[in-house]
């Protein structure tokens, strides 16, 4: 079980002194995507992307690791985080976003059970724009060992684009009782109707069989490749392509894309790739009931979670259709303007968990989900995402993503929201739909 997490103890809080350099690239797309960019490793498990559209950071390697667990987990996680960065020392000529010493995180979903990871990796390569640049991280016990970072070291560094070549995998997947959700999800519907809450996500796994060991660059590759608007992450065995950015907060400036009511773009018989038909299918979810309310109660978790740490707050009155290959979204970018300084990673502790993951009010919701959904989410549907030194970050929502519980068994997740007016069988199809990037990116 090479993802098994360790038992904590007070070790795993041991705050390291670390030496990060980071040196431009000078011929950076000689060098390919950055998921190509990714060494083969025996499990994969240490190695980290976040890529959008081309841009972000992949990495490999562990100089530093925290695990943290329970209701003080974000705060566990911010305080070593902040130790860190004050007893490293840090040489950075490019001072973009993620540059610098940067840290990998995925948080679980709820306060038990389940742990949290924030992971600083020994080589990372970012990219934003016309600029690419790698950091190579040291603990100062190996300093003699430790060269400054040179053009010529630099490109020693990311040696691993030319490692192996990625191997196709095939997945079976295991019986599920659609039956018995669609069963949750009416007593859900029931709960709402006689007002014991407004709405709740509920969610639903799978188990997948590899014919191989997973290569977690393949899966990695497939998911950027086929959807580029998306997030595609992996931290610590946990990997998607998140639609849903939970908060980014970059120089002062904060933002959170709340997607929330969601149409099948196959829907009709159709699948959805000409031009007309996607129009009628924007129009129809545009003027849904169903899925606007659940989108409102989603925005209005998040507005009211960022004004108190926001000015000059900007909510759009009504949500544009996100394009995804396989669904389309209604969403909402909501932005302000930092007003304390607080990281993105205690940005993303206010807004976690959204309506859009959690429900409405959110206590209820977040207690219901544990009496009647039947499993344990661990970290999916939690926060997945970076932070540099300055508390400078991208933390997204870990939506269609799966676990990696050993060589050959994968978990995928998928969930929905629940209102009033949904339908049983309607939030099976679109669970259905929501797992059909991960499940084709395993080849299943």
């Amino acid at each position: 079980m090479p993802f098994a997490v360790p038992a904590r103890d007070e070790a795993a809080f041991d705050v390291p002194a670390l030496i990060a350099r980071t040196t431009v690239l000078d011929d950076p797309r000689a060098l390919g995507a950055l998921l190509d960019l990714l060494p083969a490793a025996e499990t994969g498990s240490d190695l980290v992307s976040w890529v959008r559209r081309g841009d972000g950071l992949v990495g490999w390697g562990t100089a530093a690791l925290v695990r943290t667990s329970g209701p003080t987990r974000f705060a566990d996680a911010a305080k070593w985080w902040s130790e860190v960065v004050a007893r490293a020392s840090v040489t950075d000529e490019v001072a973009e976003p993620g540059s610098g010493l940067v840290s990998f995180g995925s948080f679980a979903f709820a306060d038990a059970p389940g742990d949290s990871v924030l992971v600083v990796p020994s080589v990372v390569v970012g990219r934003r724009g016309p600029t690419t640049w790698v950091t190579t991280v040291e603990s100062v016990d190996r300093t003699a060992d430790f060269a400054p970072v040179t053009a010529d070291s630099a490109a020693m560094a990311v040696a691993g684009a030319d490692s192996t070549v990625l191997r196709a995998n095939s997945a079976t997947f295991s019986e599920f009782d659609g039956e018995r959700w669609m069963s949750v999800v009416a007593d859900a519907v029931e709960r709402i109707n006689r007002g014991d809450l407004e709405k709740v996500v509920l969610a639903r796994d799978l188990i997948a069989t590899l014919a191989e060991p997973i290569d977690v660059r393949a899966p990695l590759t497939r998911l950027a490749d086929t959807y580029p608007m998306c997030w595609t992450f992996h931290v610590d065995g946990l990997f998607g392509a998140t639609p849903e950015l939970l908060v980014r907060r970059e120089r002062g400036l904060v933002t959170s894309r709340v997607l929330a009511g969601t149409l099948h773009r196959s829907v009709g018989g159709r699948t959805g790739d000409d031009e007309a038909h996607d129009l009628i299918l924007a129009a129809t979810l545009a003027r849904s009931s169903k899925d606007l309310e659940e989108h409102e109660y989603a925005v209005r978790s998040v507005a009211d979670a960022l004004d108190p740490h926001c000015s000059s707050m900007n909510v759009p009155e009504s949500p544009f259709v996100l394009h995804l290959p396989n669904v389309m979204h209604l969403a909402t970018d909501v932005t302000g303007v930092a007003r304390d300084d607080r990281t993105s990673l205690q940005l993303a502790e206010a807004l976690h968990p959204s309506a859009a993951v959690g429900g409405t009010p959110t206590n209820d919701a977040v207690a219901l989900i544990a009496q009647i959904e039947g499993m344990e989410r661990g970290r999916y549907a939690g926060p997945v995402g970076w932070m540099d030194g300055t508390g400078d970050g991208e933390w997204g929502i870990a939506l269609r993503s799966a676990e990696i519980l050993d060589p050959t068994t994968v978990r995928l997740f998928a969930g929905c929201g629940v209102v009033g007016s949904s339908v049983p069988a309607d939030e099976l199809a679109e669970s259905n739909a929501k797992l059909i990037p991960v499940r084709e990116a395993l080849g299943g």
